[in-house]
């Protein structure tokens, strides 16, 4: 074993002890629960199993030789965190829950799913490559998020399938069993004060424990590397890579804040209101799921622990090297048009042109990506409403449903953009620097 990894395990070997002893009293809580509440000891008695194993592997990597991952399955993970594999095998797994979220929701596969990625993580952090991000200051609460997105996007499914159980045998939703009104005082301003309790001492004991990432003051002629937003923002940092700056920090953004407030008006569908209901509103879960996860969650997570030096895309095993670099030739589609295909140059104005020639000379550079563009906004809605979205359209009426279809039609443009970026290097569709158009 290299010196400096046997160092780095020296180093960890306690916090990895705690983490699987931590691991092995959270399975013992829940096959006591297995036992006394539930009544099924043959789950209490697995249970138990596993809190035993965690437990040895807890004293393991107490004695300084926790158990790591296989570096082949490193290597297979670091794969298949490549940008085109991440982007589109995060949508098949999106559409892989849905498909199959009453299994998914089920309680047991749930806590099993639980354990696997608790486990997966703890395997991980042997790693030093793995452990530099998860176990940086900045980051730690972005991982504790991701597992408390994945516990209440878990909760509101479970809920909603539920519901949806019930509303086919003719029983009301779950909500309408208890809708009795409480006082705001005392019992939910106690419960508040309760709350507010508890997380203040978990924040002192966080502060305690955790160094506060604080770090040199900000100077001009230094900058980090990578040079990232904050964790909210990442997502939107992300959208640089394949948006102009203009689309990606202005139009997208505020396209965003439009399509939430646009949603009472476009939402015609009074049915799922007030509970949980994925059957009544598959359409608005499916949309919502899309956006949220896929097109916000999931650049945040590639922007925090994916994003290493000078941007590139390193994977969660892979040593954050700030000399690697890659030789991305971008291109526009008119380059590739005029270039690849017509083998020609760009056409381009001559010199003292009037504005009305070199306007003529750009649209003509530019006609493929103008029309690909136009026929996507202009030519995909009517063409859904005749075909998947004609109830949708019947429904909605004209103004509405294209609204609805171009919100629609620009949540889309990004997994395409990014498909495109990755597999053909394609920058823009639309490149016009003279107006500060590009798309």
């Amino acid at each position: 074993m290299h010196g400096s990894h046997a160092d780095y395990l020296r180093d960890v070997s306690g916090f990895l002890g705690g983490y699987f002893l931590a691991i092995a009293l959270m399975n013992a809580v829940y096959a006591f629960t297995m036992w006394r509440v539930k009544s099924r000891p043959m789950a209490a008695l697995v249970w138990t199993a596993v809190a035993v194993a965690m437990t040895g592997i807890s004293a393991i990597a107490w004695g300084g030789s926790p158990p790591e991952l296989a570096q082949p399955i490193k290597d297979y993970i670091n794969w298949l965190t490549g940008p085109v594999i991440y982007s589109v095998g995060t949508t098949v797994a999106l559409v892989v829950l849905f498909v199959f979220r009453k299994f998914f929701v089920n309680p047991v596969v749930a806590w099993i799913g639980l354990n696997l990625s608790l486990i997966f993580m703890g395997l991980s952090m042997t790693d030093s490559n793995f452990g530099a991000i998860v176990m940086k200051p900045d980051n730690v609460p972005i991982v504790g998020l991701v597992f408390l997105l994945g516990f209440f996007t878990w909760l509101a499914t479970a809920k909603g399938v539920e519901n949806d159980e019930r509303i086919k045998r003719g029983l009301p939703p779950t909500e309408k069993l208890d809708d009795e009104k409480v006082l705001v005082w005392p019992d939910l301003v106690y419960t508040e004060l309760i709350c507010m309790l508890a997380l203040t001492a978990f924040l002192l004991v966080w502060a305690i424990c955790l160094q506060a990432p604080l770090e040199e003051p900000a100077s001009s002629v230094k900058t980090p590397n990578p040079s990232k937003a904050p964790w909210y923002f990442l997502g939107l940092q992300e959208m640089l890579v394949y948006y102009d700056p203009w689309n990606a920090g202005v139009v997208l953004p505020s396209l965003i804040i439009f399509g939430l407030m646009a949603i009472p008006f476009i939402d015609f569908n009074k049915r799922g209101n007030g509970y949980y209901s994925i059957e009544e509103r598959k359409f608005a879960y499916l949309t919502f799921q899309f956006g949220f996860l896929e097109l916000w969650v999931t650049l945040i997570i590639l922007g925090t622990f994916l994003r290493g030096p000078n941007w590139n895309i390193f994977g969660p095993f892979e040593y954050w090297d700030p000399h690697k670099v890659l030789a991305l030739n971008n291109v526009d589609l008119s380059q590739i048009w005029w270039n690849d295909v017509m083998h020609q140059a760009l056409p381009k104005a001559p010199p003292g042109a009037s504005v009305l020639r070199e306007v003529s000379y750009v649209l003509y550079r530019e006609w493929l990506g103008i029309v690909l563009v136009l026929a996507y906004f202009l030519l995909l809605p009517p063409l859904m409403a005749t075909t998947i979205f004609r109830t949708f359209f019947l429904k909605m009426g004209f103004m509405r449903y294209m609204i609805m279809a171009n919100l629609l039609l620009f949540m889309l443009s990004l997994p395409i953009k990014m498909v495109l970026r990755w597999v053909f290097n394609l920058k823009y569709i639309i490149y016009i620097p003279e107006i500060f158009l590009n798309f």
